[in-house]
């Protein structure tokens, strides 16, 4: 993005909406940043400028080309739904907000490149699955769940779009799950377990993503998208049994014919009523992603790797001093350094 952009940000009010406005706010690079939801974020923010809409009233065609965006973030797919909320329902908000959104970005004449926060539960979790999946890789596994299929449903609406506008530069970032002190999210709360149920016979291999990296990433798309899908994972993977032991906590094995049955006994309290098949299948199996788009084509550079995310999760949650470098430590692209 060339210097004195503007950049829109969609659901700034979510928890990674508001990061992002805080990370391009430290760079001077940046120019005009407007937030839109429909709620203030919860986060102060200095130079953001905060619009109240609603990306799913038509009225956003109207309101965003007199913006005059160079980048549009959306940030406001909600991935994990909110108690009492059906699926049924959460998958409303995401299909109606995106596809008013993107007919909105078809009018606004100044776009040049589209962002999009989305979620590697696309790919699933299977036996036959590689380490490390490539970004090419999303359409050899047929979408099992509700939950796949919902961004499957998602990212074939960006990819259509991207077809339309060859102009646009269409970014999807397929986050891996993020791990974080203060992360409210199904895999921090199934770690804050005081007992943890895993699938006897099973120690899959994870890859969690840290918090900090998660919003560098984002920020360094969000500066320098490049087009197509783009896995947003740290190096390596680590085991559950070891991840559960960093963070000392005791393990109870459960049959696998009766895992699914705990997962969606847990499922109010995890966040993930709802996802309690890809939780069962994520805690079987596993899922890796392979970076290199990340790293080589958008130009950031992981400060954790899986068993950094795991072991800086686990020490400040027993409230050790971290040992790595807090704020966001370094990147290629130094425009994002905080």
């Amino acid at each position: 993005m060339a210097g004195g952009g503007r950049v829109v940000i969609a659901g700034v009010a979510t928890h990674w909406g508001s990061e992002l406005a805080r990370t391009l706010e430290r760079n001077p690079e940046v120019g005009e940043i407007i937030g839109i939801d429909t709620s203030p974020p919860a986060v102060d923010l200095e130079r953001t400028e905060f619009l109240e809409a609603d990306i799913r009233n038509p009225v956003i065609s109207r309101i965003l080309p007199g913006l005059e965006p160079d980048v549009v973030v959306h940030c406001g797919v909600i991935w994990y739904p909110e108690a009492g909320r059906p699926s049924r329902a959460l998958h409303d908000i995401n299909v109606i907000g995106t596809l008013q959104l993107l007919a909105a970005c078809q009018k606004t004449e100044s776009l040049r490149a589209l962002v999009v926060r989305g979620s590697a539960a696309i790919y699933g979790s299977t036996p036959a699955a590689p380490s490390f999946l490539t970004e090419d890789m999303a359409r050899l596994y047929p979408l099992k769940t509700r939950f796949q299929r919902d961004i499957g449903e998602l990212e074939g609406y960006f990819d259509n779009f991207g077809r339309q506008h060859p102009g646009i530069t269409c970014c999807m970032l397929r986050f891996q799950y993020e791990l974080g002190p203060g992360l409210d999210n199904p895999l921090t709360r199934y770690l804050s377990l005081p007992v943890v149920p895993t699938q006897l016979g099973y120690d899959p291999r994870l890859q969690p993503l840290h918090a900090l990296d998660a919003t560098g990433a984002l920020a360094a798309a969000t500066l320098n998208p490049v087009r197509g899908a783009v896995n947003v994972a740290p190096d390596g993977s680590i085991s559950l049994s070891r991840l559960l032991r960093l963070s000392g906590k005791p393990a109870i094995g459960v049959p696998p014919v009766v895992s699914s049955l705990v997962l969606k006994g847990l499922g109010g309290f995890l966040g993930s009523a709802d996802l309690s098949q890809d939780g069962e299948l994520l805690m079987r199996y596993g899922r890796g992603c392979d970076n290199t788009r990340l790293r080589e084509e958008i130009g950031y550079e992981l400060a954790f790797d899986s068993e950094g995310a795991a072991r800086d999760f686990a020490r400040k949650e027993s409230g050790v001093q971290s040992l790595f470098p807090s704020p966001h430590p370094g990147s290629p692209v130094r425009s994002i350094r905080r």
